[in-house]
């Protein structure tokens, strides 16, 4: 399985999850937006398309692309179009020491790993929060939103889970 990060150099190199994946050899580093290779799946959080376990095919063929920008340039990164298949993660809870506790602010690393949670990539989303301190709690905390997403059968119905989670909060 093949997985991207476009690297734009935006956060503290200390704290970006994606410069660690990098030197664990576990993601590819593109460094510009325009290199993401063509029919993959992006992680867009403007997608007006939800993330289901629909893309695991498309991911097993082409691969999944995380965007590594600061939270505070997404709007200006991702307002241009973006070669591949944009999906938007549903709602989780970031655990990351920058972010902790603040819904659908996740890092790289907890954005990777919760959309190959969904499309059944299980193991490989524990490998890639295995090499953080804090990687298991993402998954203990959003485990009841995980298996749920996970078990549904399209984009609707996970925009449909997260309706029901947000009126239960």
């Amino acid at each position: 399985m093949k997985l991207f990060v476009v690297h734009l150099k935006q956060d503290d190199p200390k704290k970006c999850t994606a410069s660690k994946l990098k030197r664990f050899r576990l993601v590819k580093f593109l460094h510009k937006v325009r290199d993401t290779p063509f029919g993959t799946v992006i992680l867009n959080p403007f997608s007006e398309k939800a993330f289901s376990p629909l893309d695991r095919k498309r991911i097993e063929r082409r691969g999944l692309v995380a965007i590594d920008c600061s939270w505070v340039n997404v709007d200006e990164v991702f307002k241009f179009r973006i070669r591949g298949i944009s999906r938007c993660l549903p709602f989780l809870i970031a655990v990351n020491p920058t972010n902790y506790g603040k819904p659908t602010k996740l890092s790289t690393v907890e954005a990777l790993s919760a959309a190959l949670y969904i499309t059944g990539f299980r193991k490989e989303a524990e490998r890639l929060l295995s090499i953080f301190k804090w990687g298991v709690h993402f998954i203990n905390l959003n485990l009841e939103l995980l298996e749920s997403y996970s078990q549904a059968r399209n984009s609707f119905e996970i925009v449909e889970l997260q309706k029901d989670f947000s009126e239960k909060l």
